[in-house]
């Protein structure tokens, strides 16, 4: 497929790769939630599988913030996902939920949607040197909207979670630790293998006995679904506001959607709007 944005690749019958290659910057939008529910549904599903590992073809981006390019239609037009859920939190939601272990393995810019998809994932390792996380939302006038308020005051508290949301600045993968952010974070040289160790190993186990425990673990740490949907709502909806419009246009004219300074320091960028 000439558009194809994620790439599965099952390396063995218990572990496989998603990859997200949407060049030049690994924007995430409307025509990547189909194909990535589809992989969704083949995790839920597949009796074999055990752990997927989540990376980036895309040097310098894991994943970042949604398509502000693309008309609003293609993106409301999209229906519920399995859960009930609008499509994007429907497929955060799914991935938390599914009998299999999942990490990010995070080696780039993993904002906006991309925290969102990293926090949804079990698991997070990040490169020492090359990882940047953060929502920087508020700054542009949006309510981040994958459930990060949800998520991270469950990570790492109150405090930090509303210094990473409120301050919209990029956190790097050694802060990103400390903070509770990721799991670990590694000299970027080290952090394949690492993570490819750790999948071979859970997938070595026995299946029932690595779902039943993450079930449980759910059970004490996952914010309810309605926490997910609410969020989504009110993203759209501060979206649509004029001062989101307007600084969206600002960080557009600077360059946003495209390779260079904006895209690779959004933190700082969204922090001079308000004298722009």
């Amino acid at each position: 497929m000439s558009n194809q944005l994620v790439f599965l690749t099952r390396e063995s019958p218990t572990v496989w790769r998603v990859t997200l290659n949407n060049p030049p910057v690994n924007i995430f939008g409307p025509k990547t939630i189909p194909q990535l529910d589809e992989i969704i549904t083949a995790i839920e599903s597949d009796e074999q599988l055990k752990v997927v590992v989540f990376d980036s073809a895309i040097d310098g981006f894991f994943l970042t913030h949604y398509d502000f390019l693309s008309p609003a239609e293609e993106t409301t037009n999209i229906p519920p996902g399995a859960t009930g859920l609008p499509p994007w939190p429907d497929l955060l939601v799914r991935l938390s939920r599914a009998p299999v272990v999942s990490i990010a393995k995070i080696r780039g810019r993993a904002t906006g949607c991309g925290s969102e998809l990293s926090l949804a994932c079990d698991l997070r390792f990040a490169s020492r040197e090359k990882a940047i996380l953060g929502h920087f939302e508020v700054g542009a006038a949006i309510v981040p909207g994958g459930c990060p308020m949800a998520r991270l005051p469950r990570l790492m508290g109150r405090g930090r979670a509303l210094e990473v949301l409120l301050g919209a600045d990029d956190i790097p993968g050694d802060l990103a630790e400390r903070y509770g952010y990721v799991n670990r974070s590694f000299p970027d040289a080290e952090l394949d293998a690492f993570v490819d160790l750790l999948a071979r190993r859970i997938a070595s186990f026995d299946k029932r006995a690595i779902s039943e425990t993450k079930r449980f673990v759910d059970v004490a740490s996952l914010p309810p679904d309605y926490e997910a949907g609410a969020e989504m709502i009110v993203c759209n909806a501060s979206i649509a506001r004029p001062e989101a419009q307007r600084r969206i246009k600002l960080l557009l004219e600077r360059g946003l959607h495209k390779s260079g300074d904006v895209e690779t320091r959004l933190g700082y960028h969204v922090g001079q709007l308000g004298n722009g």
